[in-house]
């Protein structure tokens, strides 16, 4: 077999929806995760690691470019919100693609159109039931449906893909599309061009619900005690009793809960086993040692922390991510730093990439390159900024900046243009809002100038004379990259949503 020795391999694992606090070295002693555990062991753990947007597309579309959520134009998910496109300037499997890697996405890409490669040479999708293309079907379900042992569909066992129900999946385990990924996995592997490294991210589309692990793993938790909802002192009640199956703010019951979290955290474990099957084969083809790992997420999961549910919310279920980075193994005595504080973001593995590569980053990535802290060096960062557009509800629409120590949350749809501040230091849950806390003041006005010069760029319907405007009642902002994107690419970008005078009334 031909040998190379210039580059390493490059592989970008990620779940939906894993909040920070789910691995033991995030100081979980409840759950199991010995895989991952190894990993954040053998490189390094940013603690402070943040999602720029906290659901899936935004989330993935500033990972893949570098950006921020305004200069992908992609600034929420949902109802009122846009879908990713393409014609990205810059991606990191187009970027690798040129450095001679062979580049592929395996498992939940949530692009649109479905079958698009936003710089990836392949993509085997399983879009967990998503059908945005006409006649579209996901390579999973296409491999399911030929393999399954009867007239049974993917969730027949009753759990909405955005539901917080729980049950243990209804199938054999190797019909389950966790196992279903790294099998692709593994098979990439085998079948790949030797000549050359490969870039490949391994996407599970779990631990988002359905909270559906294979037996064997929900029953870890059904009697194990879990951690239990944090409730801030600010909370009121919910805005609405919602009594869907897939709410957002319903005030689940102790028993609901438990189910939920077993569920949810059973769901980990299973990727933990899965991740590991695959790290036992990178190892059999001689490959662990000359590969780059990075382990992330898109954002989390409030899993009934202050009565919320899912995820777009700036609080720390929903927007702190994990983030470990595993160098090659001939690079490891340059590690200075096993456990980083600075805050970081999904943007910053770009450039973290190219950097570990010994690549020029282009000038037009925001984000900033994690390597140096692993060296032990300083990079020129205050803050991380992150923001979502309603989805669930307009007083849920919110920005947010994050310091070393402190976040600072502004719902600009709000009566009153509300503001939160939390001192993450001492009170790592937010249950004490100190921004109208005397005490804070100078603490206020910092974090909210760090706001001002972060959306100040947007014009004066967003800042104006150093203040920040309320937005409520006002038509949502769509970025001018967005529609500068697309209409290089020759779409008529007003068909992605219901417009009216050039900004964006609702979509459908």
């Amino acid at each position: 077999m031909m040998e190379y020795k210039k580059k390493p391999n490059i592989l970008l694992i990620m779940t939906d929806q894993q909040r920070f606090d789910t691995l033991k070295c995030y100081g979980n002693d409840v759950i199991e995760t010995p895989c991952l555990d190894w990993l954040a062991e053998e490189g390094t753990v940013f603690t402070k690691a943040y999602t720029p947007s906290p659901s899936c597309v935004p989330a993935r579309a500033s990972l893949i470019t570098g950006k921020k959520p305004w200069k992908t134009g992609i600034l929420g998910m949902g109802g009122n919100q846009l879908e990713m496109g393409v014609n990205f300037e810059t991606t990191i499997p187009g970027c690798l693609s040129k450095l001679n890697y062979l580049t592929v996405g395996i498992g939940k890409m949530h692009f649109y159109p479905q079958r698009s490669l936003n710089g990836f040479h392949q993509t085997i999708l399983d879009e967990s039931g998503r059908i945005k293309d006409p006649d579209f079907t996901s390579d999973y379900k296409e491999w399911f449906d030929n393999n399954k042992p009867a007239e049974v569909g993917i969730i027949d066992h009753g759990i909405d893909w955005n539901g917080w129900g729980a049950r243990p999946y209804h199938l054999p385990e190797y019909l389950h599309a966790t196992n279903w990924t790294v099998n692709e996995g593994i098979k990439f592997l085998k079948k790949k061009d030797p000549s050359k490294p490969f870039f490949l991210k391994l996407s599970f589309a779990r631990p988002h619900s359905p909270y559906d692990p294979p037996e064997f793993y929900f029953n870890m938790y059904t009697d194990k005690e879990l951690p239990k909802p944090v409730m801030g002192e600010w909370v009121e009640e919910c805005e609405q009793k919602v009594t869907t199956l897939d709410a957002w703010n319903r005030k689940l019951s102790d028993e609901e809960l438990k189910k939920a979290k077993s569920g949810y955290y059973g769901s980990i474990t299973h990727i933990d086993t899965q991740i590991g099957r695959f790290l036992f084969a990178l190892k059999r083809e001689k490959l662990l040692d000359d590969t780059l790992i990075i382990f992330t997420s898109d954002h989390g999961d409030m899993l009934g922390d202050h009565n919320l549910l899912r995820k777009t919310y700036a609080f720390e279920g929903s927007a702190h991510i994990p983030m470990l980075v595993v160098l090659p193994k001939n690079m490891r005595n340059s590690i200075k730093n096993k456990k980083v504080n600075i805050p970081v973001q999904l943007q910053d593995i770009f450039p973290t990439i190219l950097d570990i590569l010994g690549e020029s980053i282009p000038k037009d990535i925001d984000g900033k390159s994690m390597f140096s802290l692993i060296k032990g060096e300083e990079i020129e960062r205050k803050y991380v900024h992150g923001e979502h557009s309603t989805c669930y509800s307009e007083n849920h629409e919110m920005q947010y900046i994050v310091s070393e120590d402190y976040k600072y949350i502004w719902y600009p749809r709000r009566e009153k243009n509300e503001e939160q501040l939390f001192d993450l230091k001492n009170d790592p849950y937010e249950l004490k809002d100190l921004s109208k806390n005397d005490s804070y003041k100078s603490i206020m006005e910092k974090m909210r100038g760090y706001m001002i010069n972060e959306l100040s760029e947007r014009g004066e319907e967003v800042v104006k004379d150093g203040k920040l405007i309320s937005q409520k009642g006002k038509p949502y902002m769509i970025s001018p990259f967005y529609k500068k994107r697309l209409e290089s690419y020759g779409w008529d970008w007003t068909k992605y949503g219901n417009f009216k005078k050039g900004t964006l009334e609702t979509v459908k």
